[in-house]
């Protein structure tokens, strides 16, 4: 197997990644809930083995996330089937303190002000949840950069090959079916070929996915205290993602700006405003670094999975948010198709033949 590689593996949307494996029906398209929740449930192997494997430290962390919700999460027909509980902020989180009372001000007052168009009895409903209490997810984050830099180590020791920094141009096609690629400097033959450029999975021939750059910013912080807090906050304004060796990312924007990486002072710094309103002591926290990456977007949000209606050419991109989330399970099923093996999941919705 060879991966040919623009750049450097792993050093483009995986690496700026914030990590949260978000697989809550609240914030997933109903569609791609099936494949979110099987990845998010496979995390724990997937990252054993390549820990074992690699030698590297992935830092999954599983404390779960604090959901400052909004009106969109409360009235959603989902909402019993999320998997949602309370949290006492006082033992479990203290760092947040005041900002999620004022948030619950905020929603009550939302609420009796909105003109809700449902029952009397669907606007008590929504109004019974325990909004001083936020939103308790059980879910996990990773370390992105290490999990890539995991695969990566754990890929070569099983005989991977990786021709890096040397885009392709083109699947190359002979009696109609795939005959492996074309790059800027050589070629190279296979009788299949995986087209998982991301971003960049539109530009590459004979078929043009239509996958576009959406840009996200994000910084990284060093705590004053590595403990100063366990769980994921994710609030409409800011997430905030914890890592065990005292680093903190604060994102992201969501962008359309084409392929432009670049940081913007302002943004920047209205991201890191936002992350000290909910956790008043990161004034002692100092900037580590900042960047922005590059999600492959779709027109409809969801990833492009499966072979092309020219034999032997498969694709795996488009993931938008979800990339690192649905890793262990784009290989799972992506294996099951170009091995010839029926996938255990519907993948006509994800049909790169749908556009």
């Amino acid at each position: 197997m060879l991966v040919v590689e623009r750049g450097e593996p792993g050093r483009e949307a995986s690496h700026a990644a914030g990590g949260m494996l978000v697989d809550c029906p609240l914030e997933t398209p109903p569609v791609l809930q099936s494949l979110a929740t099987a990845s998010a449930r496979m995390y724990p192997e997937f990252v054993h083995e390549l820990e074992l494997e690699s030698g590297i430290k992935v830092d999954l962390r599983d404390y779960g996330t604090i959901l400052f919700p909004t009106k969109h999460h409360i009235t959603h027909p989902q909402l019993r089937t999320a998997r949602i509980g309370s949290i006492d902020l006082d033992v479990d989180e203290p760092a947040l303190g005041l900002p999620a009372f004022e948030h619950e001000l905020e929603m009550r007052a939302s609420l009796h002000a909105s003109n809700f168009e449902s029952s009397s009895a669907e606007l008590a409903e929504a109004l019974r949840f325990p909004l001083q209490s936020l939103f308790y997810l059980q879910e996990r984050s990773v370390d992105p950069r290490a999990l890539t830099t995991a695969a990566y180590k754990t890929a070569k020791s099983r005989s991977v090959a990786f021709s890096s920094g040397d885009s392709v141009a083109a699947a190359d096609t002979t009696s109609g079916r795939v005959a492996g690629v074309t790059t800027k400097r050589t070629a190279f033959l296979a009788p299949k070929v995986v087209n998982c450029a991301g971003a960049w999975s539109g530009q590459i021939g004979p078929r043009a996915f239509p996958t576009r750059p959406v840009k996200g910013q994000m910084l990284c912080l060093v705590m004053p205290s590595r403990d100063l807090l366990k769980h994921v906050i994710r609030t409409p304004e800011v997430y905030l993602i914890p890592r065990s060796d005292g680093r903190l990312l604060v994102g992201a924007t969501v962008e359309e700006k084409g392929f432009d990486k670049r940081t913007d002072t302002d943004t920047i710094q209205r991201l890191y405003r936002a992350a000290l309103k909910l956790v008043p002591k990161l004034a002692d926290a100092r900037i580590l670094e900042d960047w922005a990456g590059l999600r492959p977007g779709t027109p409809d949000d969801l990833p492009i999975l499966g072979e092309t209606d020219i034999p032997g050419y498969y694709a795996a991109t488009g993931h938008f948010r979800d990339g690192i989330l649905l890793a262990p399970i784009t290989a799972q099923v992506m294996a099951d198709v170009i091995e010839g093996r029926k996938a255990e999941y519907d993948l006509a919705p994800f049909s790169p033949q749908r556009f």
